[in-house]
């Protein structure tokens, strides 16, 4: 037997997907275990190869690949627990960090933050002032060397930051994306005088213009390079250990995996990893069964994210932003807010109004209803009271819960506004799921997407208990549970189904129309280095497809919009539909007649995606059976919508077949999620296995 793994660590759980050779499912769960992520991700593979009724070394020994998502470069950054960084800079340039650009102050807080705006500040600096050196050197904009590299007092800088205690050296020169040569020096210098520290430079980074980005994302890197190279190593030589001989595969934020060795020399690339994940395995699945438009959804125990597929293709974007920092990485465009099974529930006193999130309870002492501690009402709680979650089948009766526990919790917060528990709870239910609708208006309507639409894809723990709720506010074409029980790990079977990804870019500003013969020098020199890499990791060339495209922009603005730009020999009529498409996509984003071609329209960045086919899980459609689902048992459950409690159905999903539909309300149960089916609303499995809620 043969499998393919998919490892991924969330902020509550960690989830394993396993398939074998004859297409076949298997799953384990197990709770993160932060800050040693790894003993959560052996635990996690472990409970996946309970289930197939062998051990972990067996499992290993016949898995033939191992891919993962990990949040562990993105915690590092979040909780400030990084390297201690230096920072070598051209003279002059040594505050570009601290004054960010005039947005810094606000970047990436959400609505309830901004509205308190005396409140906000700039992020902690990630490197201190008294670590970041001026070196005499200067490149002009054309690429030519204005001052010569100071070799003499660039030593000298580096042999002070050593002896300051730094343990990650991070380079970022004026210009350098156009003109690396000093750069490239500087890094040799490093090794020369410290080998063995971890060193980036932004031409092998991040070569793009854009001074205060390039440098965030440099710093960023080198930050979190320390900590992940030490996980990455951890895991490997534990897996060596239990009869793994392969390269581990790493999940990138771009929407594709890269080799443990790519991922030390730019751990940037991992950040918000998992949520890239689902969105990777969702756009796969709607291929699959003809949904092109989807929302992706993951509800987690910690947060909900929020990502678009279009035509089949998940949306990117070209800048990010992590704790306040902006920085220019192509990434799947994930939005998230703290709005999880574990988000706390509280009473604003001021506003006399309950309140859910952003603080969560995690995975410790997570929620009240877990029995380790935890004293404050979560979401999960509030689920178990108002019916949602049955607590004796918690992670399919593996895990029990206190649900006497989560009722005094709800009943000591409706306390506090004269509410009884169940109120209390259904308000708990309304506000989160209005959060979580907000969020897809956000990620919709004001980028030029109607939700009407789209379909849901719900996943997560918690994701398929909530979506009827949110996506019926956003007036969605229906609910899709993708593949039921794997609903609950979709991150981790997204991370098994991506390719190897490589996303290389140049900066050359050229005005509309553009020079056919330059445009295709710069695509054939990103080819080239996209063939040897994809080389170099094994890709056979049949397995290997390349997408082109361009950021552009109207003359005299900043926004940039990507374009696609056609494959193969280029002329003047294929840079003409990039720009066409560029306008498109620009009025689709901003409104129509918001672009202005009469200003002028100039090319700023050639992109290409280099993709390696790795092996997929198989989908199989099936037949319908003719047998009719049977409920096994009712319990009184509170629905919001109609202010009551009803006795409502529930059904066991593991004994669902293709075909079989039922009319809400009712609870479908399955071994890692809950299926809420509202009033008014219908589920049926569809010929793949997904559960189809229709609105």
């Amino acid at each position: 037997m043969a499998f393919v793994c998919g490892v991924d660590i969330g902020g509550t759980f960690t989830d394993t997907v396993v398939v074998d050779d004859g297409g076949r499912f298997y799953r384990g769960k197990a709770p993160s275990t932060p800050p040693h992520f790894e003993e959560g991700f052996f635990a996690s593979l472990g409970s996946a190869a309970d289930g197939l009724g062998i051990g972990l070394e067996e499992l290993l020994s016949q898995t033939t690949h191992l891919f993962h998502g990990t949040t562990v470069a993105t915690n590092a950054i979040v909780e400030m627990r990084g390297a201690r960084v230096g920072l070598l800079t051209t003279r002059g340039h040594r505050d570009t960090l601290s004054i960010m650009r005039t947005f810094g102050r606000v970047a990436g807080l959400d609505v309830e933050r901004l509205v308190h705006f005396a409140s906000t500040s700039k992020p902690k600096p990630l490197i201190p002032k008294s670590l970041i050196a001026e070196i005499d050197e200067r490149i002009d904009c054309k690429g030519q060397v204005v001052v010569e590299l100071n070799e003499e007092t660039a030593r000298a800088a580096v042999r002070r930051l050593v002896a300051d205690g730094v343990q990650a050296l991070a380079i970022c020169l004026l210009w350098s994306f156009i003109n690396p040569e000093h750069e490239q020096r500087l890094v040799e210098i490093v090794r020369e005088e410290a080998p063995g520290l971890y060193v980036c430079a932004s031409s092998d980074l991040v070569p793009k213009w854009g001074e205060y980005e390039r440098t965030a994302a440099t710093a960023i890197n080198a930050f979190v390079g320390p900590v992940m190279g030490a996980y990455l190593s951890g895991i490997e030589t534990r897996l060596a250990a239990s009869g793994y001989s392969r390269p581990l595969l790493v999940m990138q934020c771009g929407g594709g995996v890269s080799t443990s060795l790519q991922a030390r020399e730019a751990p940037l690339l991992t950040l918000q990893s998992g949520p890239v994940g689902g969105a990777t395995g969702s756009a796969f699945l709607g291929k699959a069964i003809g949904e092109e438009n989807v929302i992706v959804t993951d509800m987690g125990g910690t947060s909900f994210d929020v990502g678009l597929i279009s035509e089949g293709r998940p949306i990117v974007r070209s800048t990010s932003i992590v704790n306040q920092y902006q920085y220019f990485v192509p990434t799947v465009d994930i939005e998230s807010i703290g709005a999880g099974g574990g988000s706390i529930a509280w009473v604003d006193q001021s506003s006399r109004t309950i309140r859910v999130g952003p603080q969560s309870a995690g995975s410790n002492p997570g929620p009240v209803c877990w029995g380790r501690g935890g004293t404050e009402p979560t979401v999960t709680d509030a689920d178990i009271v108002l019916g949602y979650i049955d607590p004796d089948y918690f992670l399919g009766g593996r895990i029990k819960l206190d649900g006497a526990a989560s009722l005094a919790s709800l009943a000591q917060l409706g306390d506090k506004l004269g509410m009884a528990p169940h109120e209390a709870a259904a308000g708990v239910a309304r506000i989160v799921d209005a959060h979580m609708a907000d969020l897809i208006r956000k990620m919709t309507i004001n980028r030029g997407y109607d939700p009407r639409e789209f379909v849901v894809f719900a996943y997560g723990g918690a994701g398929p208990v909530h979506a009827s709720g949110y996506a019926r506010e956003l007036g969605a074409k229906s609910v899709i549970v993708p593949l039921a029980s794997n609903a609950a790990v979709w991150s981790a079977f997204g991370v098994a189904s991506a390719d190897i990804l490589g996303v290389y870019e140049t900066v050359e500003l050229m005005a509309a129309p553009a020079d056919p013969v330059r445009v295709q020098t710069i695509y054939d020199e990103l080819e080239r280095r996209a063939w040897k890499q994809l080389e170099q990791q094994g890709v056979k060339p049949e397995d290997v497809h390349m997408e082109r495209s361009a950021d552009l922009k109207y003359r005299a603005q900043l926004h940039e919009v990507e374009a696609a730009v056609a494959t193969g020999p280029l002329d003047a009529v294929a840079l003409t539909a990039a720009v066409a498409d560029f306008e498109r996509r620009y009025e689709q984003l901003y409104g129509a007649g918001a672009g202005f071609s009469a200003a002028g329209i100039e090319f700023v960045t050639f992109r290409l995606r280099a993709s390696g086919r790795m092996p997929k899980p198989k989908l199989e459609q099936h037949q319908a059976a003719p047998a009719p689902a049977t409920p096994r048992g009712e319990r009184p459950v509170y629905w919001y919508e109609v202010g009551r409690f009803i006795a409502t159905p529930t059904y066991d999903g593991n004994g669902f077949t293709v075909g079989n539909s039922v009319e809400g309300p009712v609870i479908v149960e399955l071994p890692e999620t809950t299926v809420v089916v509202r009033p008014g609303q219908r589920c049926a499995m569809d010929s793949f296995g997904n559960l189809r809620i229709t609105l």
